[in-house]
């Protein structure tokens, strides 16, 4: 037969373990809320290639947003909005990566931003000419993906 200061012992105990079990439910379901997907602007004229490279990180646990022009894109990374890195074609009418890129990094709050050139040319020298501009890693077309996500793995 349980008494009754029995009874409250035990029903203050399992109260505080049930206390204690939702605080660390809630602690984890805060912590996995607060751990956002990285996001990447992809920046490139040809649609296809914007289309590929979003559906190829999405499926990485990438967040993707993409601008057709380096002028557009320097208008958006002039703003808050979230981006944690940026690919950029190097070959774009308008504006070539290689013009884009240290206007980038001149914009105050974008100037540790990793940016990665991506071209169609692979010859001696480009991938040179690409980190004078100020590109912080370099990947050629056709792109490997494994490649490609160990570059984005710092961020």
């Amino acid at each position: 037969m349980v008494r009754n200061k029995d009874y409250s012992i035990i029903q203050s105990f399992n109260h505080s373990i049930i206390q204690s079990f939702n605080h660390s439910i809630i602690q984890s379901f805060n912590i996995k809320n607060t751990m956002s997907k990285k996001r990447v602007l992809i920046i490139d004229d040809d649609s296809r290639n914007i289309f590929a490279l979003k559906a190829t990180l999405k499926a990485k646990g990438f967040d993707c947003v993409s601008s057709s022009g380096a002028l557009d894109a320097l208008d958006l990374l002039r703003t808050n909005e979230a981006i944690d890195a940026v690919l950029i074609d190097m070959m774009m009418p308008e504006m070539d990566g290689y013009e884009a890129i240290p206007i980038m990094k001149a914009i105050e709050h974008r100037a540790g931003i990793p940016v990665i050139a991506v071209t169609a040319q692979a010859m001696v020298g480009d991938r040179e000419k690409c980190l004078q501009a100020g590109a912080d890693g370099y990947i050629s077309k056709p792109i490997d993906v494994d490649k490609l996500l160990g570059l984005l793995a710092g961020i």
